[in-house]
C-alpha cells in the first residue's frame, strides 16, 4: 500500500463525496483512492478489512441473524473537464458524482459512524466497473473469495434517483452474419449480394415482438436491436459478407442459456456468433431482508432495465437491488451530477433500516 492522505469518513456523506470526487479515479488507476478508503476503514475498530488489489472489504462481525452487503465501485469513466467537483443550486457537480461516489460516500459514512447496526454489514468498494468485465473487482472477488461477500440481502449503490430498482436485465450480443457470393458491380447476376440478404435479418428485428414478463410484481421490457451493420468490400463489388451486431436484452426470468436459444431460433438459417453475455438477476423483492428494507426506503420499486453488477450476487444466489442518489441517465457526461438532496435521503433512509 501506497502512503495514502486521511480521509475523515465521519463528516456528512455530502461534504465525504467531494472529497472523493476530488481523489481522481479512472478504470485501473484507482490504487490512491483504494488507499485512502482501506487506511481510513482500518482505523474503524468494529471492522474486519480485507483487500484485494484495489477492491476493499470490510465487515462486521457482530453475531447478528442477517447479513446485508452494501457495495460500490471506486472507478469512473475518463475525466473530461469536470473535476475538481464544484456545488451549485443544490447539486453536487464533477466526474463520479452520480456513478457513483455519491452513493460510495453513502455507504462509507454508514460504515464509520454506525457500530452497532441491528444486521452485520459487508461493505466493499471494488474497481473496474466501468471496462471489461474480466476486470471487474467484484467479479474477481466472487471468484476468488466468495465467501466474503455472504449475506442475505445485496444493496448497490448504483445510482437510482434514491429509489430502488430491482433485480436487472441481463443483457446478450451477437453477430449474426448473412452470405452471398462476389462478383464484379458491373455483373451482379454473377454474384449474390450479401448486404441484400442481410435485409432478412433486418425484417424479423422490426417485426419481433419484444416480450414484457412480470416477476415479483415489477414489469419488464425486452428489446432486441440491431447496434451496428458491416459490410462491402469496394465500390464496384457485390459483397459476400455482411454483419448485423444484435444487442438483446432480456427480463431476469430467463437464463443466458435461454437467451441465446432464444436468439438463435429468432435467427434460424443465420449464422449466429455470440460475443458478449452476462445473466441478469431476480429481484427477490419476496425475501425478508428486501421487503424489510422496501418498507424502510417507502418508496414503489422499479424494474432495473439495464445490466449492473447486482447480477453477479443472483449468480450467488443472494437476492440483490439497486439503490443510490443520482440519475442514471447523466451518468459519464460532462456535467454529471448528483443532487444533495437525494445523497442525504439515501443516508437516512439506509441508516434507518441498519438501526431503527
Amino acid at each position: 500500500m501506497t502512503t495514502a492522505h486521511a480521509l475523515d469518513l465521519t463528516v456528512e456523506p455530502v461534504s465525504l463525496a467531494c472529497a472523493l470526487i476530488d481523489v481522481p479515479s479512472e478504470s485501473r488507476h484507482e490504487a490512491a483512492l483504494a488507499d485512502q478508503v482501506e487506511a481510513a476503514l482500518l482505523a474503524i475498530p468494529w471492522l474486519a478489512v480485507v483487500r484485494h488489489g484495489n477492491t476493499i472489504v470490510a465487515r462486521t462481525e457482530l453475531g447478528r441473524a442477517e447479513r446485508v452487503l452494501i457495495g460500490g465501485h471506486l472507478d469512473t469513466v475518463p475525466e473530461h473537464g469536470n473535476l475538481p467537483h464544484r456545488l451549485a443550486d443544490g447539486l453536487l457537480f464533477g466526474l463520479g458524482a452520480c456513478d457513483m461516489k455519491g452513493g460510495v460516500a453513502v455507504s462509507l459514512h454508514l460504515a464509520a459512524t454506525l457500530a452497532d447496526p441491528v444486521r452485520d454489514v459487508t461493505y466493499v468498494y471494488y474497481e473496474c466497473e466501468e471496462i471489461d468485465a474480466s476486470l471487474n473487482g467484484l467479479k474477481m472477488m466472487a471468484d476468488e473469495h466468495p465467501e466474503l461477500l455472504t449475506a442475505d440481502l445485496a444493496i448497490l449503490m448504483e445510482p437510482s434517483n434514491a429509489g430502488i430498482e430491482a433485480g436487472c436485465q441481463g443483457t446478450l450480443r451477437v453477430e449474426v452474419r448473412a452470405e452471398g457470393k462476389r462478383s464484379h458491380s458491373a455483373r451482379p447476376w454473377m454474384g449474390v449480394n450479401a448486404i441484400h440478404v442481410a435485409g432478412e435479418i433486418l425484417d424479423r428485428l422490426t417485426d419481433y415482438q419484444a416480450r414484457t414478463p412480470v416477476i415479483d410484481g415489477l414489469t419488464y421490457r425486452e428489446g432486441l436491436n440491431a447496434v451496428r451493420i458491416e459490410g462491402g468490400i469496394a465500390g464496384n463489388v457485390i459483397p459476400d459478407a455482411c454483419t448485423v451486431t444484435v444487442n438483446y436484452r432480456f427480463a431476469p426470468d430467463r437464463s443466458l442459456d435461454e437467451a441465446v436459444a432464444h436468439v438463435r431460433e429468432v435467427f434460424t438459417g443465420f449464422e449466429v456468433t455470440v460475443t458478449d453475455a452476462a445473466p441478469g438477476a431476480l429481484p427477490g423483492l419476496d425475501r425478508p431482508a428486501a421487503a424489510e428494507f422496501v418498507r424502510a426506503v417507502g418508496a414503489e420499486p422499479q424494474p432495473k432495465f439495464g445490466w449492473t453488477d447486482v447480477a453477479r450476487f443472483s449468480a450467488l444466489g443472494i437476492p440483490a437491488l439497486n439503490f443510490g442518489p443520482g440519475d442514471p441517465s447523466i451518468a459519464h457526461t460532462r456535467d454529471e451530477h448528483v443532487a444533495v438532496e437525494q445523497i442525504e435521503q439515501c443516508a437516512v433512509r439506509l441508516r434507518s433500516w441498519l438501526r431503527p
